[in-house]
């Protein structure tokens, strides 16, 4: 049977509407069933707090279950890529801190543990930022970013501890390495703690870290503070300088965290979760708990997250390959 362009048009026109119609209502009625949450990290860690903070009063605000699952394993990799292969539907989410960005870049990923960074997911929010510290042992007579300077260029061996290759840390590390004319050695730990109980106990001198983890060295007197890494000030550390305000102008390093989807979630969807997540940031408790963290809440829409993942994906892409910065 022949059939006419325009029955044919009509019958598209009636099928995309029926489709358009399906995602709607699957949409308007989101959620229905529990809502599984992955990190890509160990349990106790900041990343896997916060993500059982946010789950928390998601739970509460959608009316669901939402089930933190740690999948921890190369670097983040494995539940990166997990949430990446999930079907669209809004109950498979990420939860990840930006070494989701940079580490197919330092890393030899198999093609099992390959994600693509800027395309292969939804982002739904930015949920924080936190700020990357350079901490110093006092024993070590480091008092400022000069100190340590001086102290290696005189021909002192200098070591500093990161969370990890390839971590905003070990970037930053690199980069004053280069800019400062220095040569620190990098000591890469299997996250923040190990890094931490290291520096406080004078088994290396230095350390970048985030926040929460040595607040309270900090205020005891027993690390010393001496500059952060991002472009700006932390609001939670207001008398600790950047390292472009110390004359490292380039440098920016910082840390950030968020939720995405896997690719061809429904926009609709992504905008739920963007609208309850906006207001769980809002929200005094989690605002206070998130500063413990030494984390400052941020928000807005998932072109927001998108913008801020495929920079930091070229910006730092280009520092990565010109410090030659690799994982182990």
């Amino acid at each position: 049977m022949k059939v006419s362009r325009k029955l044919f048009l009509a019958l598209g026109v009636l099928a995309g509407g029926l489709w358009g119609s399906a995602v709607h209502a699957q949409a308007s009625a989101y959620p229905t069933k529990p809502i599984t949450v992955v990190v890509s990290y160990p349990a106790g860690g900041d990343t896997d707090a916060m993500a059982r903070l946010f789950a928390e009063k998601l739970q509460v605000r959608l009316g669901q279950s939402v089930i933190v699952d740690n999948r921890p394993g190369a670097g983040g990799t494995v539940g990166n890529t997990y949430v990446g292969r999930a079907a669209p539907d809004g109950y498979t989410l990420l939860f990840t801190p930006n070494p989701f960005t940079t580490a197919p870049l330092v890393m030899k990923l198999a093609p099992a543990a390959s994600y693509d960074v800027v395309h292969g997911f939804a982002p739904v929010i930015h949920s924080a930022n936190q700020a990357v510290l350079l901490v110093a042992n006092p024993a070590s007579g480091i008092k400022s970013v000069a100190d340590l300077v001086a102290q290696s260029k005189a021909g002192k061996a200098l070591s500093y501890g990161t969370p990890g290759a390839g971590s905003p840390m070990h970037i930053a590390g690199e980069w004053l390495n280069r800019a400062a004319g220095i040569q620190v050695q990098h000591v890469p730990y299997r996250g923040v703690a190990p890094s931490v109980t290291d520096v406080v106990a004078g088994h290396i001198p230095l350390a970048y870290v985030t926040l929460g983890p040595v607040a309270q060295y900090i205020a005891q007197g027993k690390l010393v503070a001496l500059a952060i890494s991002d472009a700006k000030r932390s609001p939670l550390l207001p008398n600790v300088p950047t390292l472009a305000e110390l004359g490292y102008k380039d440098i920016d390093a910082g840390a950030w965290n968020g939720f995405f989807a896997p690719r061809n979630t429904p926009a609709a969807v992504v905008n739920v979760l963007n609208a309850h997540l906006n207001e769980v940031l809002k929200m005094p408790d989690v605002i206070a708990k998130m500063g413990t963290f030494g984390a400052a809440p941020a928000g807005g829409l998932p072109s927001a997250m998108a913008k801020l993942n495929a920079s930091d994906y070229e910006r730092l892409g280009k520092v990565i390959k010109d410090l030659n910065i690799q994982a182990d």
